[in-house]
């Protein structure tokens, strides 16, 4: 029987500050700001303080989407936030989002501006306030909901779970892993399942849910995120895999995943985003 088999919780749980893995430097069991850091403001409306995670990406498509409509009251500044060096944790981001996770929106267009955290609001205040790609007719909203909303459940799994146990924590440790690959797999199921009767999760519709559930999913199918394409087998999820080319054929996505992406070739990396210069 392996240490971590044998492991017997404590009758009250403390805090290992030398926990180990990738990220244990800015993981903590309390809230807060740690120092006091005010957030820049650009010239637009809306300001974005964001990294190019598929949390992120999620944001930053949509904007672009919106901006390909031609709506230009879209237009928005995104600043880099490096979650590796604790800028989540400074007090003008903890203001905006007081759970100090990436995406946050400020939109200065209401007096005072109104904050918008977790992606998911973000996505569906957008969508309202601009009247795009989010469905009005009962029955196609609530489907649009349904995925949304399944991907805001099912991700964690998936980076949280599977991801933090197969590529960041400090040894594999075969229960976890076994346990959130089945369960990713299974998702996957679930989506190559659905896909393979409807071009967009929402039917003909490309939609917020659709936006959401690419910046996982379809990093995962298409980019080997985890370095875990191989041992996820997911070209075998041929349905996701056409869904997720589909999207990323896009040009706003193109644009969208490069916005506040701090790695990759320089070619790829739009680290702060003011205006369509920025792409050239």
């Amino acid at each position: 029987m392996t240490e971590a088999a044998s492991y017997t919780p404590p009758q009250v749980w403390q805090w290992d500050q030398e926990s180990g893995g990738r990220f244990a430097n800015i993981n903590r069991p309390i809230a807060g700001a740690t120092h006091e850091k005010d957030l820049p403001v650009g010239k637009h409306a809306l300001q974005l303080h964001s990294l190019a995670t598929p949390n992120g990406v999620k944001v930053t498509v949509m904007l672009e989407e919106l901006l390909e409509l031609g709506i230009a009251e879209a237009e928005y500044d995104a600043y880099l936030v490096n979650i590796g060096e604790g800028d989540q944790f400074g007090s003008g981001f903890v203001a905006i989002n007081p759970n100090s996770k990436i995406p946050a929106l400020a939109d200065h267009s209401t007096s005072p501006p109104t904050r918008v955290f977790e992606s998911a609001a973000i996505l569906v205040y957008l969508a309202e306030k601009f009247g795009a790609f989010l469905p009005t007719e009962p029955t196609a909203r609530a489907e649009c909901f349904s995925w949304l909303f399944w991907q805001m459940g099912s991700a964690p799994y998936l980076g949280g779970g599977f991801g933090h146990f197969y590529a960041y924590a400090p040894e594999k440790i075969e229960y976890p892993i076994n346990r959130y690959t089945m369960e990713v797999k299974r998702q996957l199921d679930v989506l190559d399942r659905h896909l393979a009767d409807s071009q967009f999760l929402c039917g003909d519709e490309y939609t917020i849910a659709d936006m959401a559930n690419y910046g996982w999913y379809g990093a995962l199918v298409l980019h080997n995120i985890y370095d875990a394409a191989e041992f996820l087998d997911v070209a075998s999820y041929t349905h996701v895999t056409r869904w997720a080319k589909e999207i990323e054929a896009r040009p706003a996505v193109e644009r969208g995943r490069r916005v506040n992406r701090p790695w990759g070739p320089e070619e790829t990396q739009v680290r702060e985003r003011h205006g369509p210069e920025d792409f050239k």
